[in-house]
């Protein structure tokens, strides 16, 4: 294929776990050990990740990557920060220099790959001047096609500072991704019902998904920047099934302003957002469908990681998310050049 103009089936939500990051964050790591041996791990400051081999995974390893992506029929890919590694709530001198040295690895191993794969930038979130300009060199220097920042931080999404990030992705023509990152592992711990069962990643990312719904719809930044372009993981998480409660409050409670009461307000919003597809019920996502639409609904995989489809193969999304896609990320259309 020559490449994403042309691509067939676009996937937006696929991680990567980038040798040259490690120990970037000092005495947080990351690091991994035992990828050999039958108990691989892989850990961020208190946070350890046991069972999960990267070594030699597509994780790591781009032939392999490749190769699956093949096999899944997938021409094109968009790689992005791995979730545990965010690094929002470290002080902000380690993080600027963790951010960039991750992007500048991320931008070298796609670089021989630009028919396949493109990349998403990591920000120092707890500096957003320092967000800002990272932000600048990862598109402008390296070629990044956006931001990609964890739900979880210092500042809430609807806090007037972040407006100077809002701006930037709209100056530089980019779209700005969110994705959950597990409580605790250099922040706050969450709600302690979370812990056990992996319910901070199976539970609280789609809570943490439908709550930055809810801050960017309820905290005037869609009103404030009407041509800003933020993509959801995970469908926004429980906001298809939530979404008739959460009108209601716009329309009744106390803290809306009488110009977002009207009906219609909050889903004319809700409407602006994108989302990527991956829901893994189909019923789930007609639920999605029907209250937004499907011009805004890009394919996302969370290719090789735990919760992608065995069979991905068989799970080949309608064409328009590939032109939809095309769209948001600013690639060129089919038939342009």
């Amino acid at each position: 294929m020559a490449g994403p103009s042309d691509a067939r089936v676009i996937d937006v939500h696929a991680h990567v776990v980038l040798a040259e990051s490690f120990g970037a964050a000092g005495a947080l790591g990351p690091e991994m050990g035992g990828q050999d041996g039958p108990a691989p791990w892989f850990r961020v400051g208190g946070y350890r990740l046991d069972g999960v081999r990267y070594q030699g995974s597509p994780f790591m390893d781009v032939a392999a990557r490749l190769d699956r992506m093949d096999a899944a029929g997938i021409d094109f890919q968009v790689l992005s920060p791995n979730p545990l590694t965010y690094l929002h709530f470290i002080d902000a001198a380690t993080a600027r220099v963790f951010c960039r040295t991750h992007n500048d690895a991320l931008a070298a191993l796609i670089a021989p790959h630009g028919d396949r794969l493109a990349g998403f930038a990591a920000l120092p979130m707890q500096d957003i001047g320092a967000a800002v300009a990272e932000l600048e060199r990862a598109v402008g220097d390296l070629g990044l096609l956006g931001g990609y920042i964890g739900t979880d931080m210092t500042q809430r999404l609807d806090d007037p500072a972040m407006d100077r990030l809002y701006e930037a992705s709209i100056r530089l023509d980019v779209p700005l991704f969110l994705h959950p990152g597990p409580a605790g592992i250099d922040g706050p711990k969450g709600d302690a019902n979370l812990q056990g069962f992996d319910l901070d990643v199976v539970i609280g990312f789609a809570a943490q998904e439908t709550l930055a719904v809810a801050r960017l719809i309820y905290g005037g930044v869609l009103d404030r920047h009407p041509a800003l372009d933020i993509c959801l993981s995970h469908g926004g998480g429980a906001t298809a099934f939530l979404a008739g409660r959460m009108a209601q409050a716009m329309r009744k409670r106390p803290w809306s302003p009488a110009e977002l009461r009207h009906d219609g307000a909050f889903e004319e919003r809700l409407a602006r957002l994108w989302f990527d597809n991956h829901l893994n019920r189909d019923a789930s996502l007609a639920l999605l469908t029907d209250l937004v639409g499907d011009d805004r609904l890009v394919f996302g995989t969370n290719f090789a990681g735990w919760d992608a489809p065995e069979d991905l193969g068989a799970h080949r999304p309608a064409a328009k998310l590939a032109d939809n896609a095309r769209r948001l990320l600013r690639l060129n259309p089919r038939g342009n050049a």
